[in-house]
């Protein structure tokens, strides 16, 4: 590969040789756009955007766009877009990923692409890795914007509704990953579509795209609510199952595997938790709470469908009798399950919406990135993401001498011989950074170096604005500074005066990290723009990427060369062997993330079905069609679910059909056992179907058709919601004990891929089979309004700068004095606490 790439030059080499030109052309146009007044350089974004509504492509005017804010740049912020920026411009608007070293210019390099995209008026995204820097580069940036006739957004943590509407809609808009993937969630759990905040995703820059791509790709969004009204109502439901008597106050129907009650159990029902009319949607909850405890109680087996096992309900597998360790079974059941068995009921929050990073950048229709160090992982960014890499030379030569490790065997010898480094380079006033893996060794290090009586500044990444500004100073006469390898990302560090004669900054790492990546961010940050600068790491044989991943022929190597306690060896042999378990590590993570984007994706394929149809719902399309599809299918699937067409069964078999659909939406005078029996299946089908359409149409006149539609919309939303939030809860416990299958001697992915399928399909039929039923039962005085299912809590990630009030998610028991969980509006001891 070395010699091919010597002949015909590196991809990225070859990539750039096809730019050139382009670049060329825009810097022909410099004396052109610089004869421009003002006014007419501002008039070319309306010009522009008159070229796009008559057919022109963004590639047919990016020439022109990129020379007008190359020269609006010069006259606004003083800076001018130098070539090798230029190429870096392009490269993004391609949808690729620009490696730029640090102190390059890629903020300003971001304003070519995104002011070119931002013409079509369909936004622009730019996400940066923290508040600070959002808040900082939109103000910066957003007068070029502003020049040039542009508005600019900035989304942070605290911001209201319309001000996150107000920041989407501008048309280029800075923001944190979080905030853009969290605002993502939130919009697919609004209930009206004025509340969503983004538009369709368009064009996306991602700055710092190895960290928010990569290193976060591991911890997916999750956004949390409360659970249940509360977990009591499961026992209390309990106990009114428990008090029924099969045949007089319910029937079993093994078919669909429910339990129904009868017309003598809905009364009791209706007396047991004070209802006028049980079979109201307002009184859905505790008909699904009723439903799930009869199920349980009727027709959940102990130890035959589950086992009680260390105060756990745990499922057993129907086809291998082995324990699903892990898996829950979902819409309730398990907690109804729990209630039965007298164990803890489970969930006091429930996952509402989740998502990776992954899965929330794939669905923009263009997708770019910057970094200074993204060529190592170029194999991740092409696989996952469909991204290439394209590294763009440096505007001026690097100057900066990257020295051979030093390796000591044991870390204590190996920090005195870095605070001894550091005493010996601070007293001829150069300028240093010190780079660690964790705030713990940061912690280390500065005790030494006061003990030492050396002035230092530590950061570590938890203050960004404070550290930003810390950070831009270290590059000065004397200073030196203690940093964890994110502290400060994104800020340049400007030589003082004087330190370009003391050979520039000099880097320090500590320890080599898990990553190529890191270690080479860290090195970057000496030698920008032609400076001098020096860099060295120290290792010793007890850090933990050698203790974990070096291997003993590494051990071997140091013992061959006989090293003493506090010596140390510069070796290319241990240099490369260190490099080689820093691969292996890359490698391990690389799985993880991929086995987690494979789960993820299962997920992603159910929730963008899900998503589809809440914007439907949303959009206030005409569900009619939808739901009388949903009818049909749910009587041919119950008719074919019931009828087994044996002879000798078949009044019985129609009779539970009966049954099941007098629960649903049938009249019990509609039709007869004595009508059905003489009819073919298909007959029966149709006939039933023909009931359900002219009831359905009463019902409809009952209302109006305006107001009906509405209503399908309402109860559809609602019960999506229920039952996805449900799913997701249940996915994510199947996903929690799937691991164990492994021992077994199953793939765990293509177990979650299998189970979450059939899960998704039980969800769609549960979805169905309400909505028919609730829309059925709805009456005019009762009609039910949009309302969230539920409330958003908390969200996984906390925001940099803000400290957030714990969240308390212990349920409190209920008291005797409180208002009962069924909504009766009677304290619990007069209600369903007296028979609880």
């Amino acid at each position: 590969m070395g010699l091919l790439n010597k002949i015909f030059g590196t991809y990225s080499e070859r990539e750039v040789k096809r730019i050139i030109p382009i670049v060329d052309r825009i810097e022909e146009l410099d004396s052109t756009m610089k004869a421009l007044s003002d006014d007419d350089l501002k008039a070319k974004t309306a010009e522009f955007k008159k070229r796009l509504e008559n057919g022109e492509t963004l590639d047919d005017i990016l020439v022109e766009s990129f020379a007008v804010v190359r020269e609006a740049s010069s006259r606004v912020l003083g800076l001018k877009h130098f070539r090798e920026q230029l190429i870096g411009g392009i490269v993004l608007h391609q949808g690729r990923i620009s490696e730029m070293k640090t102190g390059e210019g890629k903020t300003l390099v971001a304003t070519l692409p995104s002011y070119l995209n931002a013409l079509t008026g369909k936004g622009v995204h730019i996400v940066t890795v923290n508040d600070y820097l959002a808040t900082r580069d939109a103000k910066q940036m957003g007068e070029l914007y502003g020049f040039l006739g542009l508005t600019t957004g900035v989304i942070v943590h605290d911001l209201n509704q319309q001000q996150r509407q107000d920041a989407y809609n501008a048309d280029v808009t800075y923001g944190t990953n979080n905030e853009f993937g969290f605002d993502y969630l939130r919009d697919n759990m609004v209930i009206y579509k004025e509340e969503r905040v983004q538009r369709k995703l368009n064009f996306c820059i991602v700055d710092e795209v190895d960290s928010i791509l990569i290193d976060e790709a591991r911890t997916p969004l999750i956004i949390s609510g409360e659970g249940e009204k509360s977990t009591e109502f499961y026992r209390v439901a309990d106990n009114f199952a428990k008090m029924l008597k099969k045949e007089d106050d319910f029937t079993i129907d093994e078919k669909t595997n429910s339990a129904i009650l009868t017309e003598v159990g809905v009364e009791k029902a209706e007396k047991y938790f004070h209802l006028d009319n049980y079979a109201d949607p307002s009184n859905m909850e505790i008909q699904h709470h009723v439903a799930q405890a009869l199920k349980a109680n009727a027709l959940m087996k102990k130890d035959k469908d589950y086992m009680v096992k260390d105060g756990e309900v745990i499922i057993v597998d129907e086809f291998t009798g082995r324990l699903m360790e892990g898996r829950r079974y979902s819409d309730g059941l398990h907690q109804a399950i729990e209630a039965k068995e007298a164990v803890k009921v489970q969930k006091e929050s429930k996952t509402l919406a989740t998502i990776t990073f992954q899965n929330y950048f794939r669905i923009y229709d263009k997708l770019s990135g910057m970094t200074g160090t993204a060529l190592t992982e170029e194999n991740e960014f092409r696989e996952i993401y469909g991204l290439d890499v394209v590294v763009i030379p440096t505007h001026k030569p690097i100057k900066r001498s990257d020295l051979p490790d030093l390796i000591y065997k044991t870390e204590k010898a190996k920090f005195d011989a870095v605070v001894e480094d550091i005493a010996e380079t601070h007293k001829k006033g150069q300028p240093i950074l010190v780079g660690t893996v964790s705030i713990e060794k940061s912690e280390l290090l500065s005790d030494l170096l006061k003990k030492k009586r050396i002035p230092h500044q530590v950061l570590n990444a938890k203050y960004h604005e404070q550290e930003a500004e810390i950070i831009s100073h270290a590059g000065e006469k004397g200073m030196v500074t203690i940093a964890t390898n994110m502290a400060g990302r994104g800020t340049d560090i400007k030589l003082g005066e004087g330190v370009v004669e003391l050979d520039g900054l000099k880097i320090i790492g500590t320890e080599r990290h898990e990553s190529r990546r890191i270690d080479n961010q860290l090195r970057g940050r000496s030698g920008r723009q032609g400076d001098p600068g020096i860099s060295r790491f120290y290792v010793s044989l007890e850090d933990d990427l050698m203790r974990i991943f070096g291997s003993d022929k590494l051990k071997g190597m140091v013992d061959r060369l006989g090293l003493g306690d506090d010596e140390a060896i510069e070796s290319k042999m241990v240099s490369s062997a260190i490099e080689n378990a820093q691969k292996k590590v890359e490698g391990n993570n690389f799985d993880i993330r991929k086995t987690l984007l494979q789960y993820d994706d299962v997920m992603n394929q159910q929730r963008e079905i899900i998503y589809k149809q809440r914007s439907e719902v949303l959009e206030g399309e005409d569900m009619k069609d939808q739901i009388q599809n949903m009818i049909k299918e749910l009587i041919s699937n119950s008719v074919d679910a019931h009828i087994t067409g044996l002879e000798e069964n078949l009044e019985e078999d129609i009779e539970k059909l009966l049954n099941y659909l007098y629960d649903i939406y049938l009249p019990k005078d509609a039709v007869t056992l004595d009508e059905l029996k003489v009819l073919s299946n298909d007959e029966i089908k149709e006939k039933l179907l023909n009931i359900a359409t002219d009831l359905y149409a009463k019902k409809e006149e009952e209302f109006s058709s305006e107001q009906m539609r509405e209503i399908e919309r309402v109860i559809l939303l609602r019960i999506v919601d229920t039952k996805w939030m449900d799913h997701i809860d249940s996915m994510e416990h199947l996903k929690q004990g799937i691991g164990l299958r492994a021992y077994r001697q199953q793939d765990p992915v293509q177990a979650y891929q299998m189970e979450g399928s059939d899960m998704f399909d039980e969800m769609i039929a549960n979805i169905q089979a309400e909505t028919v039923k609730y829309l059925f039962h709805v009456e005019i005085e009762r009609r039910p309004e949009r309302e969230r299912v539920n409330k958003e809590v908390t969200t996984n990630y906390e925001s940099e700068n803000i400290v957030k009030k714990p969240v308390r998610r212990k349920e409190k028991k209920i008291g005797r004095n409180d208002p009962c969980p069924c909504g009766s509006g009677k304290k619990y001891k007069d209600c369903c606490g007296r028979k609880a």
